[in-house]
């Protein structure tokens, strides 16, 4: 490792050459790309930088901008890390992973029509049986059920990595009910606020357009007979850990959010109570899990969902945005399988290649797993937000004794990928009071509808707070900072 600056806010700035370093190149030179932010920065004072910080957390204070961590005793709300320093993304470099991420996303819808019907990639051996039926989030349901406009995955969150060549590979796909999106927009404010004028010295694409393009999909999947389509977000509630973006787009679109209380079945059809009376909803945004949307279907005693929900959507009366039993789909056992998905259903190639993953299930691959623990990042392929993760080399041999015995228990669950050099960037260390190096990813959101598609240009760039973690969760620790994509 190498401090390389002249500036005394990066005065502590350290160069891992087992990494690809955003800002500096292997020459220790700022690339070229970043050359008008590093000067700008660089000519702040520590005092200075500050209270700049200072102003973009208040603006995240002031705005509600939280999220909650659940603990194993209680639960916290907390203001989401937000870094100043911003990434940037060149317009070539962008067009790959747009194409890249849009391309999964029309793979998986027409792999999710596929399973819930004819099931032909399974009889032509390419994805077998049991992946499918071992899948805790296959739902039995849904098969030979039309989603409105064959739509499965109206929104798709891709998460990104830039490994140490430079290029970036797909670590998993989301598409049960990808969340962030409401912190690239709040990201974005906040530096327009803290570094006012910064924005004429690069032109970046908008990220404020999303809500407009998640409406415009939203009413594209209306029913049929439908002309001004009732749109709604359905959210759990306050409590849930991204209520606050379940606020924010509803907002953002001008729709109602409603809890599974305000809304009722009735003659086939699903209202929502108003101080009007009722008025019929058309699709239904829903930030409620597959199995607590309906008690008269899936659980019993949930409180979250309408009785009745389901069976209006299968007679074709109601949009549920994501389809239910999408989660089959972002199962990351499913993932090994993604380049041959994408070339059954395209006759494509991948335009971003997968991480290298191990399946446990596979005895050939639970037997490496099994002797590389150490070497490998171990994932339940049914969590989300950084939970249950294990990374190998972080562990003590009692831990990977454990890791071992849970993985024989149930291979089904788990995959297996190699520790991956994530990409560093610099990002301010309030108790350092300076930027160091920190791991990054990039998860990017893509919508589908009826004709039309939109990839927001941006996304969340997820950062690793502590120094040499890899997780970049925020439910685990990890903040985020603004996305450019330049124009040209």
């Amino acid at each position: 490792m190498k401090k390389i600056s002249k500036f005394p806010i990066f005065s502590s700035y350290e160069l891992d050459s087992r990494f690809y370093d955003e800002l500096f190149d292997a020459n220790h030179e700022v690339r070229e790309i970043y050359k008008t932010l590093y000067k700008l920065f660089g000519g702040y004072s520590i005092r200075e930088f500050e209270r700049l910080n200072k102003q973009a957390k208040d603006s995240f204070f002031n705005l509600g901008i939280t999220f909650q961590v659940y603990g194993d005793d209680k639960v916290q709300e907390k203001i989401f890390p937000f870094d100043l320093f911003p990434r940037i993304i060149a317009h070539k470099e962008w067009n790959v992973i747009e194409k890249g991420v849009l391309q999964r996303s029309k793979a998986l819808n027409l792999f999710l029509w596929d399973v819930y019907h004819d099931q032909k990639i399974i009889k032509d051996g390419i994805v077998p049986l049991d992946l499918i039926n071992s899948s805790v989030n296959f739902l039995p349901e849904m098969v030979n059920l039309d989603p409105p406009e064959g739509i499965y995955n109206h929104i798709s969150g891709t998460d990104l990595i830039k490994h140490k060549d430079g290029n970036y590979y797909v670590l998993e796909d989301n598409i049960r009910c990808p969340s962030g999106v409401s912190y690239v927009v709040g990201n974005r404010t906040a530096v327009k606020h803290a570094l006012y004028g910064v924005f004429n010295k690069y032109k970046a694409h908008t990220v404020v357009d999303y809500g407009a393009n998640l409406l415009d999909i939203l009413e594209s999947v209306k029913p049929k007979g439908v002309d001004a389509p009732v749109c709604v977000i359905i959210t759990p509630g306050v409590y849930n850990s991204a209520y606050y973006e379940h606020s924010f787009l509803a907002k953002q679109m001008g729709v109602e959010l409603v809890e599974g209380r305000d809304l009722f079945v009735e003659n086939d059809f699903v209202y929502k109570r108003t101080i009007y009376g009722p008025e019929k909803v058309d699709v239904i945004y829903r930030r409620v899990d597959d199995l607590f949307i309906d008690p008269l279907v899936f659980k019993s005693d949930s409180l979250l969902g309408v009785p009745g929900l389901f069976s209006v959507y299968k007679k074709g009366n109601v949009c549920l945005v994501n389809a239910p039993g999408t989660g089959v789909a972002d199962d990351k056992a499913v993932y090994t399988y993604m380049p041959d998905i994408i070339k059954y259903y395209l006759d494509e190639a991948p335009i971003l290649d997968n991480v290298h993953t191990y399946h446990c299930s596979r005895k050939n691959e639970l037997a490496y797993v099994l002797e590389n623990v150490d070497k490998l990042v171990i994932k339940p392929v049914d969590e989300s937000g950084g939970y249950g993760i294990s990374i190998g080399n972080k562990l003590t041999k009692e831990e990977i004794k454990k890791v071992q015995q849970v993985l024989k228990e149930n291979p089904r669950k788990y995959i297996a990928q190699p520790i991956m050099a994530l990409s560093t960037h610099p990002t301010y260390i309030e108790e350092n009071g300076s930027f160091d190096a920190r791991h990054v990813d990039l998860r990017t959101f893509t919508l589908l509808g009826k004709d039309k598609d939109y990839v927001l240009k941006g996304g969340l760039s997820r950062v690793a707070l502590k120094k040499g973690n890899l997780v970049v969760n925020s439910s685990q620790g990890g903040g985020s900072k603004d996305t450019w994509v330049l124009k040209n």
